[in-house]
């Protein structure tokens, strides 16, 4: 996890490095200062270096892999190097990509790339994204083929993919609500593509619409990316807009902490954002509405078996382990350790966040509001299987939680999961 961090975080100096490139090259290319420097933050919003950069290599050099369900995808060179990245784009060609999903060549993309949200960007952003790309050093690194199983390796798969899935279309303003609100929208459905992640994903690989911000799991990362319209996951709706904005903006606050691919998108991106358009963000999302299905179900017998199998060991583990960060009652220490107790997202309906955490461990992303930030050490190699499906059932059952226990299987079915 140390080593990831390293290199995350020299990846980033790289790009500050790229973003310090000198000016008087954009203006040469016809672009002004000004519309770079735009750019630039955009850039950061669409979180574009996350995928576009692998650690500790090259900016926008691409070549980053994405294991899915249907092969790997090796993300594009995306620098100003004429011959193996964009340089040779114009403006218009790549607010085409970036609105319709079609390629320089006509070409069809993969939907790992989030045209789907990225349709919605204006033409005056795409084309300051655009320039920042143009201003940034030439990385001379050919792209890699994608290894696809077939027929996924077919690309005109794709046109039945896309009737489904994607609707073309920048975003439009709702005039019955505020311009914060506005502004939220764009930036969460549009260049933040936050639905990716937090609706479910079908056997095709498409986002369902009826679910949006439901939640589901990241096949890619083997993360759960929880719902933000429940109050029995991450749901926003009883969040005051300070700890949303902490969260987004640090990566912690007084309800909890970013942890796993949501601490990659605060260290990448929305920390450099403003605080105007992280709260704008927070608006949008705290507006979202409920869905049904809130309500858990009452616990079966198997369930209630499994919880008092388990606990005794749990807690006995969780007080030697555990309570001195997240204190006897499970009440924490906040912001630096977060609580357990009444914690929505201990208690998710799917348990793989707290099962990776306590098999992993991991660090909030070190942020300029939380530039040191305590982490939580991995338990991977000190406890065996059944003792991480103790101390977690016992995390989710006790201090009035009400999650459900979790198994052994579980646990080793996530034991030899990639980090990221």
């Amino acid at each position: 996890m140390l080593r990831f961090r390293h290199f995350r975080a020299l990846t980033v100096a790289v790009f500050m490095a790229a973003c310090a490139a000198p000016i008087e090259q954009a203006v040469a290319q016809g672009a002004d200062a000004a519309t770079v420097k735009r750019g630039e933050y955009l850039a950061r919003a669409g979180d574009c270096i996350a995928c576009h950069t692998l650690p500790a290599g090259k900016t926008f050099g691409g070549g980053r892999p994405m294991d899915t369900p249907f092969g790997t995808l090796y993300t594009p060179n995306i620098s100003s190097d004429k011959d193996t990245g964009i340089g040779k784009w114009t403006a218009e060609e790549f607010f085409t990509m970036m609105h319709t999903g079609k390629s320089r060549d006509g070409s069809l993309l993969y939907p790992a790339m989030p045209y789907t949200s990225y349709t919605k960007v204006t033409r005056a952003d795409s084309d300051a994204i655009y320039a920042f790309l143009m201003s940034t050093p030439p990385v001379h690194q050919p792209n890699r083929p994608h290894e696809l199983r077939f027929p996924f390796n077919h690309r005109e798969l794709l046109l039945g993919w896309r009737s489904l899935f994607f609707r073309e279309g920048v975003y439009q303003p709702d005039a019955s609500q505020s311009a914060e609100w506005n502004r939220g929208a764009y930036l969460v459905e549009g260049l933040g593509h936050c639905s990716m992640c937090h609706t479910a994903i079908n056997a095709l690989g498409g986002n369902v619409k009826s679910k949006a911000f439901e939640g589901g799991l990241i096949p890619i990362q083997n993360w759960y990316a929880p719902s933000l319209t429940s109050n029995r996951e991450a749901g926003l709706g009883d969040w005051s807009l300070d700890d949303i904005v902490g969260l987004l903006h640090a990566g912690v606050s007084h309800r909890g902490a970013v942890y796993g691919p949501m601490a990659e998108v605060v260290y990448d991106s929305l920390q450099y954002l403003t605080e105007e358009d992280v709260r704008a963000m927070a608006v949008y999302l705290k507006a979202l509405p409920a869905r049904s299905g809130d309500k858990s179900a009452p616990p079966s017998q198997a369930v209630v078996e499994q919880k008092t199998s388990l606990s005794p060991l749990g807690k006995k583990i969780y007080d030697a382990q555990c309570a001195e960060c997240h204190a006897a009652q499970g009440q924490g220490k906040p912001p630096d350790f977060p609580p357990l107790a009444n914690n929505q997202s201990i208690v998710m309906s799917s348990a793989v966040n707290p099962i990776r955490m306590v098999l992993n461990g991991g660090y909030p992303p070190g942020t300029f509001k939380n530039p040191k930030p305590y982490g939580m050490p991995p338990f991977a190699q000190s406890l065996s299987d059944v003792e991480i499906a103790a101390v977690v059932t016992y995390i989710r059952t006790a201090w009035g939680n009400h999650g459900a226990p979790v198994s052994v299987k579980e646990v080793n079915d996530l034991r030899s999961a990639p980090l990221y």
